[in-house]
């Protein structure tokens, strides 16, 4: 597959046939994913293959805190998990969800999940002392995150990033053996897509990049809409 099809492609796969995932072929897709870059080059990541049932189930499981108030939220509006905005979402709100089950269903059902974890000892953070939530230690694993759906996508296969057994992080230290300071950064759900998509939709170039300032002149020079579907 063509490197603009595979960047246009790779979708957030979530249902999977039975097909399992080879061990040469998840070899050859890691194989490629760790030339993504990471601060310093200090390759602080570290990968968890699982796939053990219980083990998955169990990671479902202490995903469903967080996915309750996703979808709490998200049924109220609200833009889920955002540190911008304080949510209003009760007790009773919480209680009231339902699907949380279903939301979690892809990480018990995938043939394999990859639980990605990095060493925050390693990590630069040069945003860490600024008066909001921290976004630039994410630049040295979240690049090797992406890389491993690119390249999964590349060989037919597929997952998504998710990020609701983050929020039980000691649970799933304890679950997988993972000693402090590491963060569990993404745990992706892997397996071959039940339909493969083949377009996107996204906003255009010019509707999210400007010329000189966050208020400038879109950046032109597109033949035609891009955004896709």
């Amino acid at each position: 597959m063509e490197f603009d099809d595979v960047i246009r492609t790779t979708f957030a796969a979530r249902e999977f046939t039975s097909d399992p995932v080879p061990d040469e072929v998840l070899w050859q897709i890691l194989d490629t994913a760790r030339f993504a870059p990471s601060g310093g080059n200090r390759q602080g990541a570290h990968v968890i293959v699982v796939r053990d049932d219980a083990v998955k189930a169990r990671i479902a499981e202490l995903s469903k805190p967080a996915a309750r108030r996703y979808l709490a939220q998200r049924r109220a509006g609200e833009n889920p998990w955002n540190t911008v905005h304080d949510t209003a979402i009760t007790e009773a709100d919480l209680a009231d969800v339902r699907g949380v089950d279903e939301f979690v269903a892809p990480l018990s059902a995938a043939p394999l999940l990859l639980v990605v974890t990095v060493d925050l000892a390693v990590v630069a953070a040069m945003d860490s002392e600024l008066d909001r939530v921290g976004i630039v230690g994410g630049a040295s694993i979240y690049p090797l995150v992406w890389n491993i759906l690119t390249a999964a996508r590349a060989y037919g296969f597929g997952g998504t990033i998710t990020t609701m057994a983050s929020a039980q992080e000691p649970g799933m230290q304890e679950l997988l053996g993972v000693p402090d300071p590491n963060a569990i950064a993404a745990v992706l759900p892997i397996g071959r897509p039940v339909k493969q998509l083949t377009r996107l939709r996204r906003e255009s170039v010019s509707d999210f990049v400007t010329i000189g300032r966050f208020d400038g002149e879109p950046l032109g020079g597109a033949p035609g809409d891009e955004s896709g579907e």
